[in-house]
């Protein structure tokens, strides 16, 4: 994906304005480069160094500031679940900027201010909840602000309030779907669309929440360090694929090895620059997404750079006997054996000196459990050499999330 002159040009004056500005962080990143030899996208990619999540945590906590205090008006934080936080400010711009991307999301997906969004992810620190609801206030739609849990509450919400957008994690969705639909309230939600984000979902469970609540859904991307969700999302022309909006974000997708563009079409590491961000600028983040490029034009005939859905997450990956898992890996093969459903969970073990991989998968009602086990196993044996351990379950016996869920638990380090 080329970059434009207009992106070049704002890249530089981020970097002349931070090194302007004396931030320690990135005067000691950029104490080698200087901004005017960036005349070309090779220029870009040769002189400017990523940036890790490691690189921000290490900034803890208001390191990444540039721009005087008085300018901060809020601030978002990663969770910190694997190390210190990372604490990113936002000014009046940025907060501004975000909600403009949100609203555009929501617009995209074909909403209007006429409909009335249940925002279910968290508020707080967390850039979520209020990410979703700043775009619904800019858009002049009604946001219901439920923020996470208390299923009960939510679904009587969603009817009394006659609720037509749910927003949530793909977990959630699932989880508020399989309620409306054991409790046979279907007739009673007016649902037509879900912003889905926060983590990687499969066709599958893409389909059971579109038959179960009959809407259709929209993959939004972002992450904390970068705004938040709002920076891209699937258009009402087209489920697959994912527009960026290239006019706050610069995108790349890189070889995770060589830190090389990947040539288009191919799976890489998405990396993120970004182009107006005031204060807390990122130069080529590397975000540990995995996604490909779209090169065909989009249907919606919009120009925004389009990728693939979030395949997985390179620090997600395993190696199992020689082969490398994702959470797509095993969707796929789930995919393709009749009778299963979307939930599955695989444990990695070391067990007798071997590596072993098992997989929980749930069945529906009346399905051949040992067939269907004897299926997963042959698919992975034919594309993988070889052959997990399957336990079939039926469905709702796997855990349910009303957050993200964790596919794939690697016990041979604990």
């Amino acid at each position: 994906m080329r970059m434009t002159e207009k992106q070049l040009e704002q890249i530089r004056n981020q970097i002349k304005r931070v090194k302007e500005f004396g931030n320690p962080f990135y005067t000691k990143r950029f104490e080698n480069v200087n901004p005017d030899d960036i005349k070309t996208q090779e220029d870009f990619e040769k002189l400017v160094p990523f940036c890790t999540k490691q690189d921000l945590r290490d900034a803890y906590p208001m390191g990444l500031a540039t721009v005087p205090e008085e300018k901060i008006v809020r601030i978002h934080s990663s969770s910190g679940t694997t190390g210190a936080p990372v604490i990113v400010p936002y000014t009046q711009k940025d907060v501004d900027d975000w909600s403009v991307m949100f609203a555009r999301c929501y617009e995209m997906a074909g909403i209007t201010n006429r409909d009335r969004i249940q925002i279910t992810p968290g508020y707080g620190l967390w850039t979520a909840g209020i990410g979703f609801q700043a775009g619904c206030e800019r858009l002049g739609a009604m946001a219901i602000p439920m923020g996470p849990g208390n299923t009960e509450k939510q679904l009587q919400m969603m009817q009394d309030l006659n609720a037509t957008v749910l927003c949530a994690t793909s977990s959630y969705a699932l989880l508020l779907a399989e309620q409306v639909e054991s409790r046979g309230i279907g007739k009673n939600i007016k649902l037509k669309k879900g912003i889905i984000g926060s983590e990687r979902w499969g066709d599958k469970m893409r389909s059971r929440i579109q038959r179960i609540l009959g809407i259709e859904l929209y993959d939004i991307y972002g992450l904390t360090e970068c705004y938040g969700p709002g920076i891209g999302i699937n258009c009402d022309k087209s489920e697959n694929g994912i527009h960026i909006f290239d006019d706050y974000v610069y995108i790349e997708i890189l070889d995770p090895q060589t830190g090389v563009p990947v040539p288009e079409g191919q799976i890489g590491e998405i990396t993120l620059t970004t182009l107006v961000k005031e204060g807390a600028p990122l130069f080529r983040f590397r975000t540990h997404d995995l996604a490909s490029f779209i090169t065909e034009k989009c249907p919606c005939g919009r120009t925004y750079p389009k990728i693939s859905q979030i395949l997985g997450r390179s620090d997600d990956m395993v190696k199992v006997k020689g082969n490398i898992i994702f959470p797509s890996t095993i969707e796929d093969v789930i995919k393709s054996v009749p009778g299963t459903s979307s939930e599955y969970r695989a444990v990695i073990e070391h067990v007798d000196g071997k590596d072993q991989m098992t997989v929980m998968v749930e069945v529906e009602m009346g399905v051949d459990r040992a067939e269907v086990a004897l299926g997963i196993q042959y698919i992975f044996k034919q594309k993988y050499n070889m052959t997990p351990k399957v336990e079939v379950v039926g469905i709702g016996e796997l855990p349910r999330s009303e957050k993200k869920t964790k596919r794939i638990e690697d016990r041979r380090f604990n």
